[in-house]
């Protein structure tokens, strides 16, 4: 209990009095972690929308290997994303492996499953009907795939806030990609997993509360954006 108390207590201190190093390691988690959403986001929600749309031969082969990319583990990623970027890969030539670059990327590959899965179920929960009333009113096709994401635009909000959930508390990728590279790579959750194994359970404690705090904040913006857009 002490060992809590004692947290709570470093993550206002550190917080209060803008500690440089635990400033610039929240920014760094909320800039990898919100960018790796954005890529997400664009990625996700046009297959995810395409494949909903779309009938074609082994459809329900790729929404299977869609719903199982939302579980995806983290260290797997991390594992692959590594081998491509590593100097003798295929994207060796690039020589971004342990910078935010590559953070961004494998988080950008765990979260897109997961925006995809969500926006795909949001647009087949659509009526049937309602693709063919829009066409009917002299909708091009794109104008109608426009009108419902709109119309699914709850669901893809909760679709955001479980992608940005998914990589912002993730370890596994951003340590084997990033290398938790003091002042450069080293993110809230890495730097909790380093702290942890030192012993330093106040300073651990302090960096997974601010963690909490970042995500609540943030997921807290996104809820009150969805519950304002709801129905009456």
């Amino acid at each position: 209990m002490d060992i809590i108390v004692e947290g709570i207590k470093q993550a206002f201190i550190l917080l209060f009095t803008l500690d440089p190093e635990v400033i610039g390691i929240t920014w760094l988690s909320l800039k990898v972690s919100g960018t790796a959403t954005l890529i997400s986001l664009f990625f996700g929600v046009s297959a995810g929308t395409m494949v909903a749309l779309t009938q074609f031969p082994g459809r329900r082969i790729v929404v299977s290997l869609i719903n199982t990319g939302m579980g995806l583990p983290p260290v797997v990623v991390g594992l692959f994303v590594t081998i491509f970027l590593w100097r003798n890969g295929p994207l060796g030539f690039m020589e971004i492996l342990y910078t935010p670059t590559a953070i961004i990327i494998a988080q950008a590959v765990i979260a897109t499953p997961i925006v995809m899965g969500i926006s795909l179920a949001a647009i087949q929960n659509l009526p049937a009907n309602l693709r063919l009333q829009i066409l009917a009113l002299g909708a091009t096709r794109l104008q109608m795939v426009w009108i419902l994401v709109k119309e699914a635009r709850l669901p893809l909000l909760a679709a955001i806030m479980a992608g940005f959930g998914g990589v912002i508390s993730e370890v596994g990728a951003s340590i084997m990609v990033g290398g938790n590279i003091k002042g450069y790579t080293r993110v809230l959750t890495t730097a909790t997993v380093m702290e942890t194994s030192k012993g330093n359970f106040d300073i651990a404690m302090a960096l997974g509360i601010i963690l909490l705090l970042l995500a609540f904040f943030i997921n807290a913006i996104l809820t009150h954006v969805q519950q304002r857009e709801r129905p009456r």
